[in-house]
């Protein structure tokens, strides 16, 4: 990887370009640039997600996310270097096949909300799905690896089951649930 800074105001990219891991510089507003912002957002936003409370398990996860993001990152930053691992993938649909078999079978649509840390989760999915499309879009451009764009999909679903978890989760013990959608069709087609 290229040099780590020492120095963070270097004016290096006034004119509107930034360099990448291989001392390259290309334009802040390339594909590659879109996908390494969208990874280090979803990154803060787990971090900020991990200022809530939550059951263990979900905290160790997520901070081992935090780190395969940055890897991620690492690996966006390098074009055709490889930091991210499939062994990264299958971790995720491990927890995501663990952390499912634990909720009820949803039979509506739920909104992004609840509890604090559900919401934060459903945020977290989102910019996931962002992120994915970009690294979508950049692999069509250029040659990619297929891990990120895997990686990124698996943790988008990770999140909503996450975010379902976090909706059941109290630290007093009291129930908690998903918010479902209140659906006019649903609505009219069970009072029909």
């Amino acid at each position: 990887m290229g040099q780590r800074l020492t120095q963070i105001a270097t004016r290096t990219g006034d004119n509107g370009s930034t360099g990448l891991g291989d001392n390259t510089r290309v334009s802040k507003n390339s594909l590659r640039i879109h996908a390494m912002g969208d990874v280090d957002e979803l990154n803060s936003h787990i971090g900020l997600l991990l200022c809530e409370p939550m059951p263990d398990a979900v905290r160790e996860l997520l901070v081992s996310i935090q780190h395969q993001l940055f890897n991620l990152g690492g690996e966006l930053s390098i074009p055709g270097y490889e930091l991210l691992k499939l062994d990264a993938v299958l971790a995720l649909e491990e927890a995501l096949a663990h952390f499912n078999a634990q909720l009820p079978t949803l039979q509506e649509f739920i909104l992004p909300a609840g509890s604090r840390a559900a919401a934060q989760a459903h945020v977290c999915r989102t910019v996931a799905r962002r992120a994915e499309r970009v690294v979508v879009a950049l692999a069509n451009q250029d040659a990619l690896k297929p891990t990120p764009q895997q990686y990124l999909n698996r943790l988008s679903d990770l999140m909503f089951v996450l975010a379902r978890v976090l909706n059941r989760y109290r630290p007093d013990g009291s129930p908690g649930d998903d918010v479902y959608w209140r659906s006019e069709r649903l609505k009219q087609s069970t009072a029909d």
